[in-house]
């Protein structure tokens, strides 16, 4: 049987403000903006080919959340040299959500926060 999945395109983000958003990915975590429209909607590409789209948020209240919370939990960027990223991360004074700690299957994970409270981490397998 022919798989016709081949994974995943992009996770998307909904923003309080997808343009500030936007730049702060681009800016920090080293993404660039691959197309926009006027709603303003981005996608934007990582230096690995992967996308996420930036997208405005409705009037929804935001849920209490952490990384057992039901539903989708985090993104997890990999890095080739974890104390490289920890270290271009300090600098621009990202919020860290605790210490390091050890990643499944082996590695090295970090948890931290964007500018609007979206929980990301650094992953290094």
């Amino acid at each position: 049987m022919k798989n016709y999945f081949l994974g995943i395109d992009h996770p998307a983000l909904a923003c309080d403000d997808v343009t500030g958003l936007t730049k702060w990915y681009c800016e920090t975590l080293g993404y660039k903006v691959m197309t926009q429209t006027d709603k303003p909607i981005y996608i934007i590409e990582a230096p690995d080919g992967t996308y996420i789209e930036m997208m405005p948020k409705d009037d929804t209240a935001r849920p209490a959340r952490n990384v057992c919370t039901p539903g989708w939990s985090h993104l997890a960027l990999r890095v080739d040299n974890f104390d490289a990223a920890v270290e271009a991360l300090d600098k621009h004074e990202v919020k860290w959500e605790g210490a390091e700690f050890g990643a499944v299957g082996g590695g090295r994970i970090r948890n931290f926060t964007d500018p609007e409270g979206n929980l990301l981490q650094i992953v290094s397998r």
